[in-house]
């Protein structure tokens, strides 16, 4: 296995539109075992609502100093705390695991992330919840790639 397959890998998984649904696959057909793929994978997509928390803290932090922002933001929010109030209030940190652990487009860990930051939710209860769903996810993709094999592995990487 080359240094260009891992550093792919790891890109992949941290990109938002791929995650491990795609990160998982692309390492195997790279040559990567199932395994290694699927720890390397996992592990590196966990570390997602960190930099996300990280990011978004600091991007809002300067942006919220222009009244544009502040106004679109301060809308935004209010508009989406109002519709999710009842859903985070009846399943809070299992239901943001549980959206997360569900490897669909727009279901992972930066969606996660935004959702837990825009709602306000306590950050490292947050960061555990989606690093469960993360692993949950992992695992869902490593046996639908370790039974479908290439018919799985195709989904996402239709010329290699």
């Amino acid at each position: 296995m080359d240094t260009t397959t891992i550093l792919a890998a790891v890109f992949f998984s941290l990109l938002p539109i791929s995650e491990l649904r795609g990160a998982i696959p692309f390492a195997v057909i790279r040559g990567m075992d199932l395994f290694t793929a699927a720890l390397l994978c996992t592990a590196v997509n966990a570390m997602v609502p960190i930099l996300a928390f990280v990011f978004l803290s600091t991007f809002h932090r300067f942006l919220y100093r222009f009244a544009w922002y502040k106004k679109f933001f301060d809308r935004f929010v209010e508009k989406t705390r109002r519709k999710v109030h009842k859903q985070v209030e009846k399943f809070g940190y299992w239901g943001l695991l549980f959206f997360v652990a569900i490897p669909f487009p727009v279901t992972g860990a930066w969606t996660g992330a935004l959702g837990a930051w825009i709602l306000g939710m306590e950050k490292k209860k947050a960061i555990l919840a989606i690093a469960g769903g993360v692993i949950v996810a992992g695992i869902i993709v490593t046996v639908l790639v370790g039974l479908w094999g290439t018919g799985t592995k195709n989904i996402f990487f239709k010329t290699f």
